[in-house]
């Protein structure tokens, strides 16, 4: 009778071993990527930003009640914004694109009035899809906050 071969010189326990690094390893890649990709859209203190939406809801209620409407006329590389309603309003705007999932393409600009009381802003590269528009007078009195889908040389009315 011969002798029983070491462990070692068997298929199936190489295999095993094999497919168990093979897990850990792809564990090990998938908690990097996790960990490099962090989600920007949690936020650390919950509390704040509760009372943050309940100013919000103020703002927005006094423009509609202010009957505040705007138009934006969206080209190219560049944003026109004209109001259309509510007592005239010549003072600084505070204008925010929010992307609702990118947060590298928001931005906000203090755009002040040409002479012909319309708001113009150069944009650096054309945007498109998904954007949440808000509007603030400058005194942070009333808001118009709009979620758009914005397409070349279209117009949105904000109200």
């Amino acid at each position: 009778m011969s002798a029983p071969l070491p462990w070692y010189k068997h298929f199936w326990p190489w295999f095993i071993i094999v497919l168990l690094l093979v897990v850990v390893l792809k564990s090990m890649v998938a908690m990097s990527i996790a960990i490099d990709n962090a989600d920007s859209l949690v936020s650390d203190d919950y509390y704040k930003e509760g009372k943050a939406i309940n100013m919000d809801l103020r703002k927005i209620k006094q423009a509609k009640n202010l009957g505040m409407q705007y138009l934006v006329e969206v080209d190219d590389h560049e944003l026109i914004i004209s109001q259309h309603g509510g007592p005239a309003y010549t003072a600084a705007l505070k204008v925010s694109f929010i992307h609702p999932t990118i947060e590298e393409k928001d931005f906000n600009i203090n755009a002040t009035a040409d002479g012909e009381g319309n708001y113009r802003i150069g944009l650096s590269n054309a945007i498109s899809g998904p954007w949440n528009v808000r509007l603030e007078g400058f005194d942070a009195s009333w808001r118009i906050q709009q979620r758009i889908e914005i397409t070349d040389d279209v117009e949105y009315w904000l109200n």
